[in-house]
């Protein structure tokens, strides 16, 4: 056989020994009692989210991507290379990004295999022409691993930089909300009302903490468990000021102190902060403009200056 009969043979090697390994796996973990009582437990679930969806709308049909979504949740709940105390990590973080869906945790965990896959096939598939590893098949496969890893990965990291910006937004944001809940309150509007109002009023400036005021605002006028329903938006949006927020409240509905003087003086601490942090960045602006002047701006203005200088000694040294 040829050199390049060669190389596709021992991609396809490869790559059939990741996918070979991964069902070896999948079977291992799928066939213990453990796995077949959770898969019993999601069955369950899933049939009764389908018999509530069926009793609301009986005609609807679903289309195409309700149907990918669909399979690509099955898929992610069958995987057993996750255990439980992950998913509930990534459950949690999902729920900060603002994913509160019942199948998010698999969708993302069946984005994090296919993800993987298709790097580690995109590797394969560069074979030979790959720098450095390209020659020698065993750092092929290393490399095919390794870009299966880092595809897992990235999906996460993504989620987990998309809570971060949402977090970041949102502390940004709370002093307005604050002082709009200030203004509810002393209107005479109950703690529930000020909230949903609160809630009303973000749509167009915060969307995100819009929503977790509004689900919240839900949760008080459905249950009525304030201090649950409280320590539920701290758990969704894991802020230190969202939770002094919370503990502020608690500790004046104990103690029977008005909310409005609590929530003014937490106002103007959060705002007060709020001035800091921009302070402090741009304190740290003029160091950071160091180097792109040193790269973008100093070089053309040395040229602009120095150039027709320059040019002119050069003229004078092709005379002599």
């Amino acid at each position: 056989m040829s050199g390049p009969n060669v190389d596709r043979l021992l991609n396809l090697i490869m790559l059939l020994a990741l996918f070979a390994g991964l069902a070896i796996w999948w079977m291992t973990k799928h066939g213990s009692r453990s796995r077949r009582i959770a898969m019993r437990l999601q069955e369950a679930t899933v049939d009764m989210r389908v018999e509530g969806t069926a009793s609301g709308s009986a005609t609807a049909t679903p289309g195409p991507r309700q149907r990918l979504l669909a399979y690509m949740a099955r898929l992610g709940e069958n995987i057993p290379l996750f255990d439980a105390a992950y998913r509930i990590k990534l459950q949690r973080e999902m729920v900060r990004s603002g994913y509160r869906g019942n199948t998010a945790v698999s969708l993302l965990l069946a984005v994090k295999l296919c993800f993987g896959l298709a790097c580690a096939a995109t590797t394969i598939m560069l074979g030979s022409s790959l720098p450095v590893v390209g020659p020698y098949p065993v750092a092929r496969g290393i490399a095919m691993m390794g870009a299966f890893i880092v595809g897992m990965i990235v999906p996460e990291y993504m989620m987990t930089w998309r809570a971060r910006r949402r977090r970041a937004l949102m502390a940004a944001c709370l002093p307005d909300a604050l002082d709009l809940l200030i203004i509810c309150t002393n209107a005479g509007n109950s703690f529930p009302v000020s909230i949903r109002r609160v809630a009303d009023e973000l749509a167009t400036i915060c969307p995100p903490l819009s929503d977790e005021f509004s689900l919240t605002a839900d949760e008080l006028h459905l249950s009525g468990d304030t201090n649950r329903a409280l320590h539920g938006l701290a758990e969704r949006i894991d802020l230190p000021s969202i939770r002094a927020l919370i503990t502020t409240l608690t500790q004046s509905m104990r103690y029977g102190t008005p909310i409005t003087q609590a929530l003014r003086t937490l106002s103007r601490t959060e705002r007060l902060t709020h001035v800091v942090a921009l302070e402090e960045k741009a304190a740290k602006l003029a160091p950071k403009m160091v180097v792109p002047m040193l790269l973008f701006i100093l070089p053309p203005v040395v040229a602009i200056s120095a150039g027709p200088a320059v040019i002119q000694l050069l003229e004078f040294m092709n005379r002599k």
